[in-house]
């Protein structure tokens, strides 16, 4: 009876080791969840959004901080000692032992806090405004690695229709009915069908790559939900353009901040005061006394004109970034809703046009084989309906980034009501 050999740990070991390489390549090969899935996972993952949370909580400590009242200092001064006479020793010293405080005048505390509010105000209406933005250009990652895959797909198919037009060709020349360089040319465009296919399938795993970044998913994409080419947009893409845009409310926050802050640097001209109480002890005499203080700086030189200057531009800046945003909205708005409406117009064609070429291939196909068509003919139709579902892919994606471009003003998720 034969035996089999006793595996030892090295073998166990490389059996481990492939079986966890398996699992683990299943775990990370894997199809991305639909768009409103995929965006609601990628809040806690995204670098943009992360980036834009951190401002914010950047934005809340330097207002926390912008509370805080100077600090009170203490001070030891000791005079008349390691002199002559009297003064030789430390007996003869006067001691003080003072504490001051800085008063701020001029409304600076006040100020400071409204600047450290606007701030955050402002670091928020930047967040939204990035999240809109993100929301849009993941829909158009999304949608473009489907219509990646579906033209790889197409490619594929496109590959077969040639090998099926190759054998009937060939079985056309076998039989004495077709010449030598029918079948030549119809083997060449089998090649560059397939050379096509290999550059979509290029192509597609390119666009999940970009898809996977832009989510800050761990483990790449092998692909997408299907759906969000044909998805149908919300009944408020159509409406009137919104009042205040994400990037309008945005441009608000900030010059808000900027008039807070041009105001903060008004109010920094005021000089501040320092005042100061102490106790005194005279050595000689073996006394005590208080002593008080009050000290300003004198503005003579520095009166802080060149920060207020610089404030006051920077809210006319801010004031001609929102007359922008407002303009760039309205604009923006009416591009988007008449290339929805064009992209829609297209699609509907591009759909009629499949139709009709899928049929005229047919029946030339038909022909082709009872020697009533040329192989030209065969391959024009056949290129048609390729041609037409390109068409179509290509006006779904168009509407997918007037939906999107419309959402993002609007300050929603694309096919969605609102933002996660």
């Amino acid at each position: 009876m034969p035996s089999h050999p006793r595996r030892g740990p090295l073998a166990a070991a490389l059996l481990g080791a492939v079986v966890a390489g398996a699992i683990s390549a299943t775990a990370y090969a894997d199809p991305a969840p639909p768009y409103a899935a995929l965006l609601m996972q990628a809040q806690g993952l995204s670098p943009r959004l992360a980036e834009g949370a951190a401002d914010v909580r950047r934005a809340e400590g330097l207002a926390l901080q912008a509370e805080a009242r100077p600090n009170p200092t203490a001070g030891l001064t000791v005079e008349g000692f390691g002199g002559s006479g009297p003064y030789s020793g430390l007996g003869g010293a006067e001691t003080t032992l003072s504490v001051g405080q800085p008063l701020e005048l001029g409304g600076k505390r006040p100020a400071r806090i409204a600047a450290g509010r606007a701030d955050i105000g402002a670091a928020r209406a930047r967040l939204n405004e990035t999240r809109a933005a993100f929301a849009r250009d993941l829909a158009l990652a999304y949608a473009e690695a489907e219509a990646a895959d579906r033209r790889a797909a197409l490619a594929r198919e496109v590959v077969s229709l040639a090998e099926d037009d190759a054998r009937a060709v060939r079985a056309l020349v076998d039989a004495g009915k077709d010449a030598e360089v029918r079948g030549l040319t119809v083997e060449a465009a089998v090649a560059a069908a397939r050379a096509e296919a290999d550059a979509a399938r290029a192509e597609t795993e390119q666009a999940l790559a970009r898809l996977t970044a832009l989510a800050g998913a761990a483990a790449p994409f092998t692909g997408v939900a299907p759906g969000l080419l044909a998805a149908a947009p919300p009944a408020q893409a159509g409406a009137a353009a919104p009042a205040e845009t994400p990037a309008i409310a945005s441009a608000l926050a900030a010059r808000e901040a900027a008039a807070s802050r041009a105001k903060l640097e008004r109010a920094r001209a005021s000089p501040d005061v320092t005042v100061s109480v102490g106790l005194r002890r005279y050595g000689l005499e073996d006394a005590t006394a208080l002593v008080a203080g009050v000290s300003a700086p004198f503005p003579l030189f520095d009166r802080n004109r060149g920060n207020q200057a610089a404030a006051n531009a920077e809210v006319q800046a801010a004031e001609a970034r929102l007359a922008a945003a407002r303009l760039d909205a309205e604009a923006d708005f009416r591009a988007g809703r008449s290339q929805a409406v064009a992209a829609q117009g297209r699609a509907d064609a591009a759909a009629r046009g499949e139709e009709a070429a899928a049929e005229a291939y047919r029946l030339t196909r038909i022909g082709y084989e009872s020697g009533k068509s040329s192989l030209l003919e065969l391959t024009a139709a056949r290129r048609a309906v390729t041609d037409t579902r390109i068409r179509t892919l290509d006006a779904q994606l168009a509407r997918v980034r007037a939906e999107a471009a419309l959402a993002q003003l609007q300050g929603r998720a694309p096919f969605g009501d609102r933002l996660p």
